[in-house]
């Protein structure tokens, strides 16, 4: 055993990423003590004893933390909602603030769920797929599809998928194919997605994000960042049953934009923006609207 105490390790990382800039040093510091020594979780209250040569290894994973590489690349796993996911290198990192997405598709399929109905839910751009197992495994009997253009993201969700023994149809495609999920025109009841949404002019501060998440994930098109936020309410027209729910994430200075590029279809009614969970206005909810002869939703008011 080592003569030094846990404590004093944790401490010593805590500073050390304090000073290099990481937003949450402390929790990183036990978050990786806890992966060195294989523990979900350590209590320096009753600290375990620290065992020959962990010092070494501790030190070599804090370095890896004080220079950037993100917690969860490090960890190999991240919580989301209820979740504990996978994470590797070259797929978006879960964000805390996706959970509400989340949660808005959840509520919506439990609501259908609550009245006979078997969900039909799409989550387009699903990234190591976050928000289409929450639904999955959060709302027994909800049919889910996702997609994602990167092959690397679907092989993860699909490993999230085993993990977490839920049922998933998963594919790589393109949002902006007209092709996609055609069997299910007409057909879902929530469409759901966090595209990429930054604008080529707003690289990312923070190192975690810039330097270590894909810009397939991150960048999402044209001057305004929001030609692929564009294809997923096209999409939704396509996709949606009349009164069905779009939910998408966007930048907390798009939701003007958004709005207005869901109004600017006429094809959806209750458009607003839905806060995160610091309150930054993070998320465009639409309904979409009945087509010309069919009577109006009855879940379009909300």
């Amino acid at each position: 055993m080592s003569d030094v105490s846990l404590r004093a390790l944790v401490d010593g990382a805590a500073r050390l990423l304090a000073d290099a800039g990481v937003g949450s040093p402390r929790h990183d510091a036990l978050a990786l003590a806890a992966h060195v020594l294989d523990l979900p979780r350590v209590d320096l209250v009753l600290p375990p004893p620290v065992p020959e040569g962990f010092a070494a290894d501790y030190a070599a994973v804090v370095d890896r933390r004080r220079r950037r590489e993100p917690l969860q690349h490090i960890v190999g796993s991240t919580v989301f909602r209820y979740l504990t996911m996978r994470v590797e290198p070259g797929v978006f990192v879960p964000r805390p603030e996706t959970e509400t997405v989340a949660q808005v598709a959840v509520d919506e399929a439990a609501r259908l769920a609550v009245l006979g109905q078997d969900p039909v839910v799409v989550d387009l751009c699903c990234g190591a797929g976050g928000i289409a197992l929450s639904v999955a495994t959060e709302v027994p009997g909800t049919r889910v599809s996702a997609v994602d253009a990167s092959p690397e993201a679907v092989a993860l969700t699909r490993r999230n998928a085993e993990i977490a023994g839920a049922d998933l149809t998963v594919v790589t495609g393109d949002v902006r194919d007209p092709a996609l999920f055609a069997e299910l025109d007409g057909r879902v009841d929530v469409l759901v997605s966090n595209p990429p949404y930054i604008p080529p002019d707003a690289v990312p501060v923070d190192p975690e994000v810039r330097d270590h998440d894909p810009d397939l994930a991150l960048y999402g098109g044209g001057a305004d960042g929001l030609d692929v936020p564009r294809a997923v309410i096209d999409a939704a027209i396509r996709l949606l049953v009349p009164g069905g729910l779009l939910v998408m994430e966007h930048a907390e200075v798009q939701d003007a934009q958004a709005r207005a590029a869901a109004i600017g279809t006429g094809a959806f009614v209750d458009v607003r923006t839905e806060p995160d969970l610091t309150g930054r206005p993070r998320m465009l909810v639409a309904r979409r609207a009945s087509a010309p002869g069919e009577p109006s939703p009855a879940a379009s008011s909300t």
